[in-house]
């Protein structure tokens, strides 16, 4: 399949251009030419030094992830980023990176990936940044208690890593909000729908107090355990398009 056309599925199922003015991150093909072929295709979360070096041993055309090499411009290609790039170049390994994007897609994206296998109903997008929205809100069909909804989450495996929980809210939980990786700034936004939990990946300092002074409970169940989804769901579509996929699990225990 030519590359432009494996790009052009995934900005057009992805609605790419929407989240083009509230995204630092450069979606799309961020490395590659204009023109080339692929059959053999790697997903991974991360573009990183590890990431890149199993895509090239696995010999892939084309490395697909979540979070990207260019974030808001890029002025030199030295030192890190160098690194980072030459391989690419060097073995002609395209990348394609969907950030934000992927985060909120309801179908494909890493919320929606979360809130499935809480086996979440009744849902909707959360999330909002600008006119897009990057999470997604569910209803649990039985109830959660605090500790049954952290060993759903412990099932993410986030490289050993428990659940961090905020035990502020109702015991008894049936309303839950996603946002994946680092999303407490939407904290707020859950506790106005009327949450019983939020999930995300990390937390900062302010969460605590907030959580506690809102009376609801939060989970922090990794940044990158909460943000595997979309690349496997993605790697699912390049299965249905007859091209060879592979995923490179690299995780950080963050």
């Amino acid at each position: 399949m030519d590359l432009s056309d494996v790009v052009a599925r995934y900005d057009e199922e992805l609605n790419t251009e929407e989240f083009a003015d509230v995204d630092a991150s450069a979606n799309g093909l961020q490395v590659g030419p204009a023109e080339g072929s692929v059959e053999r295709v790697a997903f991974a979360v991360d573009a990183a030094e590890a990431t890149i070096e199993a895509a090239v041993e696995a010999d892939a055309d084309l490395l697909v992830t979540h979070h990207g090499l260019v974030w808001g411009g890029l002025d030199r290609v030295t030192g890190r980023a160098y690194e980072r790039i030459e391989p690419l170049v060097e073995n002609d390994l395209a990348l394609y990176v969907s950030h934000l994007p992927l985060d909120g897609h309801q179908t494909h994206g890493n919320a929606a990936g979360v809130a499935d296998h809480l086996g979440l109903e009744a849902r909707e997008p959360f999330g909002s940044l600008g006119p897009v929205e990057i999470g997604q809100a569910g209803r649990a069909s039985n109830s959660y208690t605090v500790e049954g909804l952290r060993d759903e989450l412990d099932a993410l495996d986030n490289d050993g890593n428990p659940t961090r929980v905020f035990d502020f809210g109702p015991e008894e939980v049936t309303d839950v909000a996603i946002v994946t990786g680092s999303g407490v700034d939407w904290l707020d936004e859950a506790v106005e729908a009327g949450a019983d939990a939020f999930v995300t990946g990390e937390g900062k300092q302010k969460v605590y107090h907030e959580a506690k002074e809102a009376g609801i409970n939060v989970f922090l169940a990794g940044h990158y355990a909460t943000e595997t989804f979309g690349v496997r769901s993605l790697a699912a579509l390049a299965d249905e398009w007859g091209l060879e996929t592979t995923y490179v699990d690299h995780p950080t225990g963050l």
